[in-house]
């Protein structure tokens, strides 16, 4: 039986299984559902890290500003800023027609008007140790150190840096800066993490974990389209959090799901040819939406010398380093494992889509074997001989993307173990340092290349500086660049610094993503976005 036959049977059956013991959504009223194949551990924006975490804080909360579909920064709950002239003071005039969600905590449990003391609160929230948030990292030698946040009165808020830092807009359009309410936080404590409340479009109702996450559409949103119809139209999202892509798949061809996001390995071949696009028989039946995505799949390599996992890791090698990333073919990989989903990440860190990228200006790595060995030599591993095998910690939807890498680099000498993990292990291995070798990937949170190039910068922690990399030349760069009010002259200086990191070679730059959506036909206004941010306000069920 070939494999295609294979999985097309195994498709079939479980169809029959999943139609007799999975219970219909309900067609009663415009209800977006999708699921969540691996899981949301919180609610909480203040550890909203991962996406899955980042795409129902999207639908529960504002924040000051946000990205549009241009990757431009424009208002949310601020109408307006200001900036002083030596850069270091915004002050924001907040809209003055936004409530909090309805919720016992209020009185009455009626939600309250925000003010500009509930972003103040909900910043210094986010940097304040006993909350502990993985995103506390973001003010880090930016804001002011003695009064960063600061509400002037209940329609004017001011953020004060100590020193002029470029990309701050785009950092208060993260999550982690998301407005919650002082009395909801401390009224539910730790729980707050089981029961949002926030102004955004749409309003918590139900969360079993494990099981459904039921959002409504809250009626007294501040939003309007441009005709006056009041946002979101959707009346509700229902989130299923089945952990097979295979259940997911079947689930959606039975449109009990409105879209998914990507395709499970075994199934893509059937929907895509291997240029990406939909195959004959599955035209009018979906919609694919693709479009580039600010993402970088890349592999980690952790560099820290006094680490005692790098005692006899040859990886404490640059060369060794280089010779890994010299060792496979990226646009083989692309094309065979991707369906040419994605462009082969062959110059730095920083990916397609920012307008700093140039890959004329940061020379990467493609597929050189002859290099990779000549590296080995001169490392004093001539054809690998003598080399310890390096294991390689990936999660198992990424299993056979690592499997072609190794068994590459195992023909230039480069002996590579395979290890599937749970992807919360391999989360807290990466964030407390015990993973030598490792999968990863880095979502923008906003389109500056500080974002992506701050995951080297010495002075940051893990999350997010990973691979715990530490060059004074870089950090300078990297200083000078944020620091830089001029764009072209940033750009440069980004340029340079992610050259300088890419010698190193303390990760190894898999591709650029594309996001790849399978909509359902009567779906509409539901469009991607280089975030990949789920956008739901104006989308709309027919």
């Amino acid at each position: 039986m070939n494999r295609l036959t294979k999985y097309s049977l195994l498709f079939w059956i479980m169809l029959l299984l999943l139609t007799s013991c999975y219970n219909k959504k309900s067609h009663e009223g415009k209800i977006f559902h999708y699921n969540e194949f691996s899981g949301i551990p919180t609610l909480d924006p203040a550890f909203a890290k991962s996406q899955a975490t980042m795409w129902p804080a999207h639908q529960l909360f504002n924040t000051l500003v946000e990205i549009d579909d241009s990757l431009h920064i424009v208002p949310s709950l601020a109408k307006s800023w200001d900036i002083s002239p030596d850069r270091t003071i915004y002050t924001f005039h907040l809209r003055t027609d936004v409530f909090f969600h309805d919720d016992a905590a209020f009185e009455k449990g009626k939600g309250r008007k925000m003010t500009a003391a509930d972003i103040e609160y909900s910043l210094e929230r986010i940097i304040d140790k006993q909350v502990a948030s993985p995103g506390s990292w973001i003010f880090n030698r930016k804001a002011d150190t003695i009064q960063p946040f600061k509400a002037i009165d209940d329609s004017t808020f001011q953020l004060k840096l100590l020193r002029p830092y470029n990309p701050i807009l785009g950092i208060l359009s993260m999550q982690y800066c998301s407005v919650v309410p002082k009395e909801v936080v401390e009224m539910y404590g730790t729980d707050f993490r089981r029961h949002p409340v926030g102004t955004g479009p749409f309003r918590f109702v139900h969360w079993e974990e494990g099981q459904a996450l039921v959002l409504k559409k809250n009626e007294n949103y501040f939003e309007r389209d441009s005709a006056g119809n009041q946002l979101p139209y959707l009346d509700g999202i229902k989130v299923s959090f089945y952990d097979s892509k295979a259940t997911e798949f079947l689930l959606f061809r039975q449109k009990e799901l409105e879209f998914i996001n990507d395709i499970e390995a075994s199934f893509k071949d059937e929907v895509l040819t291997k240029n990406g696009t939909l195959r004959k028989n599955w035209e009018g039946k979906i919609a694919l939406h693709t479009s580039p995505y600010l993402n970088i799949e890349y592999l980690g390599i952790l560099v820290d010398s006094s680490n005692e996992l790098l005692k006899d890791s040859p990886m404490k090698s640059r060369k060794i380093r280089q010779a890994i990333n010299f060792g496979f073919d990226r646009r083989k990989m692309i094309l065979y494992l991707r369906n040419s989903l994605g462009t082969p990440a062959e110059s730095g860190f920083v990916p397609m889509g920012l307008p700093s990228f140039d890959s004329s200006v940061v020379k990467g790595y493609n597929y050189n074997p002859a290099k990779t060995k000549q590296l080995l030599a001169e490392a004093g591993y001539p054809d690998g001989k003598g080399m310890n095998a390096i294991k390689l910690l990936t999660i198992a939807i990424y299993a056979d993307m690592a499997n072609f890498i190794a068994k590459q680099l195992e023909e230039s000498g480069i002996p590579v173990q395979v290890e599937v993990v749970q992807k919360s292990l391999l989360l807290d291995m990466t964030s407390n340092s015990r993973a030598a070798f490792f999968r990863g990937s880095w979502i923008a949170d906003y389109p500056d290349a500080e974002n992506y190039l701050s995951v080297f910068y010495s002075k940051n922690p893990a999350p997010p500086n990973y691979t715990r990399y530490k060059n004074p030349v870089f950090d300078v760069l990297f200083e000078k660049a944020i620091a830089e009010t001029n764009d072209s002259l940033r750009y440069k200086l980004y340029q340079q610094a992610d050259q300088v990191m890419i010698q190193d070679a303390p990760v190894v730059p898999l591709w650029y993503d594309k996001a790849v959506h399978l909509v359902q036909p009567n779906v509409t206004g539901f469009n991607p976005n280089a975030l990949n941010l789920l956008e739901l306000r104006r989308t709309e069920i027919k």
